[in-house]
């Protein structure tokens, strides 16, 4: 199985993109967007006000609670020249990412910086005034190494915290694919209704289409919706590069389960899931492979903490039910008086892989020849070209901004 996967050609993922397809902006309401349903191998169309309408009822809907912080900081030197900060990932003094934001003083974080060129060394200042206080944030490189820079960042004053600098001296992220730079309006419309925790530098965009309005609807036909936290990376958007997966390395985005909700899974498995995104999809099915792994060694710390290619090395002819590895993992986090798993996960989902969690995905139309589209193909096989066809001819938008789709469980003949 690993072997087959590894040598899965990236190329038999593409499809080809235009860039007018490509929304630029949000529409101006959120659920007014097209949705593309895909059911037993069966194509129809409807506009996502109505996706509750296609659930069924008295089922469970898990959605990403993460929220986008305002990660691109932009720094002007004295000679005029502009330096552009992107912030990745926390590293100093901690690496978690939402006790990074309540840091306050000083912190150093893992970056992209733009015009490099231009900033041979000393510091960056930033001035401004939140609330009528004067602040000042200053960027100091720290070291650097291929692919990204190492910022130590201090302020004044020093009673703020980092989330509190960033909402106010930062810009949203839009991704790469946008061609403009980010509005007012971003703030709110590249943020889902029900975003909560600081850490995301990308939108879980399935989640984007939900309104107060379409969470009523699930409510009245008893589909309870709850929540996850996997803070999106910007590795999210990096193609696969490689001709075959087995050379493509796979980001990591931390993650956070409740206890609460992991027993709540276990109450509705073999009724109906929904997983809303590819972030929900890859921390619940990180969920059951720490399930998985725990059940072989049991956990000396309840961290989660899963790798590229884990599942495929812990494939045997005797696979562990979905029942048995969450409530492995129900009785690990008790045993340690744990509330909620939290933890890391570079699973890669890709085509041969065996869902353990979700009976139906609501998902956005993805890049060609990225990991998401992957994740979307092992979920539905080879319909997922169908879709796209469809999606393409029928003037669908597509990417971030774009419309939705509701696909249903592949069914093996």
């Amino acid at each position: 199985m690993l072997e087959k996967l590894r040598n899965i050609r990236i190329e038999d993922y593409t499809y080809p993109l235009p860039d007018a397809m490509i929304a630029q902006f949000p529409l101006e309401v959120r659920d007014h967007s097209k949705l593309l349903i895909l059911k037993d191998n069966k194509l129809s169309e409807d506009t996502f006000e109505n996706v509750a309408l296609h659930l069924p009822a008295d089922s469970l809907l898990i959605s990403n609670e993460t929220r986008v912080v305002h990660a691109r900081l932009l720094f002007r030197k004295p000679t005029g020249s502009y330096i552009e900060i992107f912030c990745l990932e926390p590293v100093a003094p901690t690496n978690d990412i939402q006790l990074a934001f309540q840091q306050k003083q000083i912190c150093t974080w893992k970056c992209l910086v733009g015009n490099a060129r231009r900033w041979k060394s000393g510091p960056l200042l930033l001035d401004g005034k939140i609330d009528g206080m004067p602040v000042t944030l200053t960027a100091t490189q720290t070291d650097r190494n291929e692919t990204a820079f190492y910022i130590r960042f201090s302020w004044e004053p020093q009673h703020l915290s980092f989330a509190q600098i960033l909402d106010y001296f930062g810009k949203i992220p839009l991704p790469p694919y946008i061609s403009r730079e980010a509005s007012d309006n971003d703030n709110t419309r590249y943020q889902t209704v029900f975003a909560r925790n600081d850490g995301s530098v990308a939108a879980p965009t399935a989640g984007l289409h939900f309104t107060p309005a379409v969470l009523a609807d699930l409510a009245k036909k008893n589909i309870q919706t709850v929540f996850i936290t996997l803070h999106v990376g910007a590795g999210t958007f990096k193609p696969v590069s490689s001709e075959t997966i087995e050379n493509h390395h796979m980001h990591s985005e931390q993650v956070i389960v409740p206890l609460k909700l992991i027993k709540e899974i276990l109450q509705y498995k073999g009724k109906y899931i929904t997983l809303v995104g590819t972030t929900t999809v890859r921390a619940l099915e990180s969920v059951y492979w720490q399930g998985v792994k725990w059940l072989r060694q049991p956990a000396k710390i309840p961290v989660l903490h899963i790798e590229q290619w884990d599942p495929y090395l812990h494939l045997t002819e005797n696979p562990v039910s979905t029942v048995k590895a969450l409530q492995c993992v129900i009785d690990t986090l008790e045993k340690y008086n744990a509330t909620e798993l939290r933890g890391d996960t570079s699973l890669l989902i890709a085509p041969g892989y065996n869902y353990h969690i979700p009976d139906a995905i609501i998902t956005n139309f993805h890049q060609p020849r990225s990991t998401l589209l992957l994740l979307v193909a092992a979920f539905v096989g080879n319909s997922w070209k169908t879709a796209y066809d469809h999606a393409l001819a029928n003037s669908f938008r597509f990417l971030s901004y774009g419309d939705s789709c509701l696909f249903f469980k592949h069914k093996l003949d």
